[in-house]
């Protein structure tokens, strides 16, 4: 659905050129919800720009709904939905109005079906009649999406969909993405909100001008960390480590007052050996989870190891 080569934007020419996104490659399939996680400045909204045929790439090319970049630039945007940082909505119009001319730049077959749908699904119907200047930050996000959406697009482009929302409005959206998904669209998604990210996203990207690295974020936790699970006992943990250790799937372990923690590939089918091994050695068991690393934990760390 997204395929991009070595896709490249440069900003400026000789000695203060400024590399804004150094040779991309992805793939994002149809119907997958992907994160583009990165800090400020690191190219995402560059990258955003360029797969919407906003800007030109400087090198490389890409594919979007198997059309190409640089070909078929008005049939890309015809066939995208894009809610930008900043809303762009026409101040002075009633959201209604917003919407209804957008829908009639897109072709969209049902004008007021298609805008009644969406404010309605968003929460703004009873404020249709109202200036879009008069909304809050929040209201004038979900107004931009709904914009993003009349054309019904098969890839959505969302950068940061749930800034400036409050808890019931972001439930809405993340909920709204979650039904979008299930309807085959595929959703690329820029995000600070790693919480966020780590619900909605089937695989993340972690990119600093270039793509670190693309994986599910179970998988890309498994590869930093691997798999860790606490054994929470009622007495000291420190003797009963070295019987975890002679356990050949057994990683590492450390004892933590009460706790042991064992670091190993498959908890779901080694737990079990593990549990009787220690009993047998005369463990009292309260209780055994996993460790869970965050989202934040492995964003830091490869942002940090990048410099």
């Amino acid at each position: 659905m997204i395929h991009a080569e070595q896709l490249s934007k440069t900003f400026g020419d000789g000695p203060n050129a400024i590399t804004a996104v150094d040779r991309l490659s992805l793939d994002v399939a149809e119907g997958e919800v992907f994160g583009f996680l990165g800090p400020n400045g690191a190219g995402k909204t560059t990258t955003v720009r360029m797969l919407t045929t906003l800007i030109g790439p400087s090198g490389g090319r890409a594919t979007v709904n198997g059309l190409t970049l640089g070909r078929d630039d008005a049939a890309i945007r015809q066939s995208v939905g894009v809610l930008t940082e900043t809303p762009g909505l026409y101040d002075r119009l009633s959201a209604e109005r917003n919407l209804t001319i957008y829908a009639r730049l897109y072709d969209v077959a049902d004008v007021p079906g298609q805008v009644r749908k969406y404010l309605q699904m968003l929460g703004l119907w009873e404020r249709r009649q109202d200036e879009a200047g008069s909304f809050s930050k929040g209201m004038r996000q979900k107004l931009a999406l709904a914009r993003a959406l009349l054309h019904e697009p098969r890839v959505l482009f969302l950068d940061e969909p749930t800034s400036a929302l409050d808890p019931e409005a972001a439930k809405l959206v993340r909920d709204f993405i979650e039904e979008l998904r299930g309807a085959g669209r595929t959703i690329f998604m820029c995000t600070h909100n790693l919480d966020e990210a780590d619900r909605l996203c089937d695989r993340i990207g972690i990119f600093k001008t270039r793509l670190i690295m693309v994986d599910s974020p179970a998988n890309i936790r498994q590869q930093l960390y691997g798999r860790r699970v606490v054994v929470h006992l009622a007495q000291a943990a420190e003797g009963l480590a070295a019987e975890a250790r002679a356990l050949p799937f057994v990683k590492e372990v450390q004892a933590v007052d009460n706790k042991l923690v064992v670091t190993l590939d498959d908890p779901e089918a080694n737990d079990p050996a593990l549990v009787r091994r220690l009993v047998e050695a005369g463990a009292a068991i309260q209780f055994v989870g996993e460790l869970r690393h965050s989202l934040e934990d492995v964003y830091l760390r490869l942002i940090e190891a990048q410099g």
